[in-house]
C-alpha cells in the first residue's frame, strides 16, 4: 500500500468551498482512479491535511487520466479556495494498524 499526505493552506472564508470540492474530488478519485480513499484534517485555523491511500505507486502516479469532466470544475474551486496545496509525502506504508471500520 502506499500513501500520500497533502497540506492545503486554505484562503480565509472559503472553507466551506475547500471541504466540498475536496470531498466530491477525493470521491471521483475513489471512482475512477482506483484510489482507497482519503481523510481530511483540519489542523488548526485555516491549515488542512489530507491523507490518500493508494494500492501502489504507480497507481498514484498515472492517476488523474481517467477522470470524467466535473473534475475539472472542482480541481478549480479547491484551486480558488487555497492559497497553497503541497505534497508533503509520498510513501510505502510499512504497518498499518488503524482498525478497519465496516
Amino acid at each position: 500500500m502506499f500513501a500520500v499526505i497533502y497540506r492545503f493552506k486554505v484562503k480565509e472564508g472559503s472553507q466551506e468551498v475547500f471541504e466540498k470540492s475536496w470531498r466530491d474530488l477525493t470521491k471521483l478519485i475513489f471512482e475512477y482512479e482506483g484510489s482507497l480513499g482519503s481523510r481530511l484534517h483540519q489542523a488548526s485555523g485555516l491549515d488542512y491535511i489530507a491523507y490518500a491511500q493508494w494500492p501502489d505507486e504507480e497507481t498514484w502516479k498515472n492517476s488523474g487520466g481517467k477522470m470524467p469532466p466535473e473534475a475539472n470544475e472542482l480541481r478549480k474551486k479547491m484551486r480558488e479556495s487555497t492559497l497553497e496545496i503541497e505534497t508533503l509525502y509520498a510513501m510505502q506504508v510499512k504497518d498499518d494498524l488503524l482498525k478497519k471500520v465496516s
